[in-house]
C-alpha cells in the first residue's frame, strides 16, 4: 500500500538531514557535494 503524500509546508520551510550508514562519508570529493546541493535546487524550483 502505497504511503499518502506529504503535504506541503505552510512556511516553506523544510529540514533535511543526511546521513551515511556507520558514518560513511556521503560526498567523496567537492564535485559530488556540487551535484548534489545544484540537483536540490533544481527540484526547489520545480516544485516551488
Amino acid at each position: 500500500m502505497p504511503r499518502t503524500a506529504r503535504s506541503k509546508s505552510s512556511t516553506g520551510i523544510y529540514h533535511i538531514i543526511l546521513s551515511g550508514i556507520n558514518k560513511q562519508i556521503l560526498f567523496l570529493d567537492q564535485k559530488n557535494k556540487e551535484r548534489f546541493l545544484h540537483t536540490l535546487l533544481e527540484f526547489k524550483d520545480k516544485s516551488k
